[in-house]
C-alpha cells in the first residue's frame, strides 16, 4: 500500500498548482493523507483525481474544510492505527500538541503538520511524521512530502525537492 502524506499546501496562496515532484509521487498512490492547511477545497478536488483522500483541517482552513474533515482522524490501515491532526494550538510545541491529541488512544503512528518542518522519529513506540510542505518551505532548505508503505510494518520516508514548479 503506497500512501502519499502532505500538509500545509496553502493553495492558491503559495502555489497555483501542485508541484511536479508531488504529482510524480501521487502516481500509483493508494491513498493520500493531508494533515491540514489546504486553504481551499480545490486542493481536495485536485488530489481526488489521483486516489482516495483523507485529511484534517488546519488553522487557516475555512468552515467548508472544517465541516468536511474535522480536526482529527484515526485511520486503520493494514492493522495499523494512524492518527492525523494538524497540530496547531497555544500550549507546547506542534509535536507535543499532536501527541497529546491522541494521548488516550493506542497509535502506531501520528501524522501532523503546521510547523512546515519535516520530522520523522519514533517516540515511545509511536512513529511521528510531519511531511513538511510541498509548496511553502519557509526556512527549510527544501520542499517536501512523505511517502509511506504499509505491510506488517510501516515504512516512511521524506521526498525532498528544490523547485515547486
Amino acid at each position: 500500500m503506497k500512501i502519499v502524506i502532505i500538509s500545509d499546501t496553502h493553495m492558491p496562496k503559495m502555489a497555483k498548482k501542485l508541484p511536479d515532484s508531488l504529482v510524480e509521487g501521487l502516481k500509483g498512490a493508494d491513498l493520500i493523507i493531508h494533515a491540514g492547511d489546504w486553504q481551499t477545497l480545490d486542493v481536495y478536488d485536485e488530489l481526488s483525481q489521483y486516489t482516495t483522500v483523507e485529511g484534517v483541517s488546519g488553522n487557516v482552513d475555512g468552515t467548508d474544510i472544517k465541516e468536511k474533515f474535522g480536526e482529527k482522524i484515526i485511520l486503520e490501515l493494514n492493522g495499523k492505527r494512524i492518527g492525523v491532526v494538524h497540530g496547531h494550538g497555544k500550549k507546547g510545541t506542534t509535536e507535543k500538541r499532536a501527541i497529546d491529541a491522541f494521548k488516550d488512544e493506542h497509535m502506531d503512528m501520528i501524522i501532523f503538520g503546521h510547523s512546515h518542518i519535516p520530522v520523522k522519529k519514533e517516540m515511545d513506540g509511536v512513529l511521528l511524521l510531519n511531511p513538511g510542505s510541498p509548496t511553502d518551505k519557509r526556512r527549510q532548505p527544501r520542499f517536501s512530502y512523505g511517502l509511506m508503505y504499509i505491510t506488517d510494518t510501516i515504512h516512511v520516508e521524506h521526498v525532498f525537492y528544490d523547485n515547486k514548479g
